[in-house]
């Protein structure tokens, strides 16, 4: 086992059915959706998945934003780092990790509207960090919004560094398939 004891990344990736999360980046599998729907719409009342980031080049989670609050939890594995470019133009990094007395996280919110994106720095002693993101009204495919380079370097210059390492250049920015 690793320092956190968290399992070593071939076996979780045998204990669950993740698939390649289109768009996006990283892998999922949806660990629960609501049989209800949202008043007035035929979304689902919730939804939320277990996401699984490694530290290897290319693989985390793209800016993106979304029409509501999404919940992300922290579950094991390295620390991973989530970066949120705010509407008024405050850009946050926070750590989702263990360490609560380094100022890591395991829950945070963001807001809807607000661009995020995620990865886990490499080097830890895992390889990965399993996560989780929930939301109410659930997710659905047209919800998703990705993010635009150059724009967003244009609105946000003091995070171009962390743009370019969360955005694919030339790739689709909406998604597809209904999830």
């Amino acid at each position: 086992m690793a320092a956190d004891n968290a399992p070593p990344l071939a076996w979780v990736l045998q204990q669950l059915d993740f698939e390649p999360l289109a768009v996006e980046g990283g892998r999922y599998v949806q660990s629960w959706v609501s049989h209800r729907h949202w008043p007035g719409n035929d979304k689902p009342a919730g939804t939320a998945i277990l996401f699984l980031l490694t530290d290897q080049p290319g693989d985390f989670s793209a800016l993106h934003r979304l029409a509501s609050d999404e919940l992300w939890h922290r579950y094991l594995g390295d620390p991973a780092h989530l970066v949120l470019l705010h509407a008024d133009g405050v850009v946050e990094e926070i750590v989702l990790g263990p360490d609560l007395q380094a100022g890591h996280r395991v829950l945070v919110v963001v807001p809807a509207g607000t661009w995020v994106g995620c990865y886990v720095p490499p080097g830890g002693p895992n390889g990965y960090a399993l996560l989780g993101c929930s939301m109410a009204p659930g997710f659905t495919s047209e919800d998703y919004q990705g993010g635009e380079r150059a724009e967003l370097c244009a609105a946000y210059p003091s995070a171009a560094e962390l743009i370019e390492r969360l955005t694919r250049p030339g790739e689709a920015l909406r998604m597809d398939d209904p999830y």
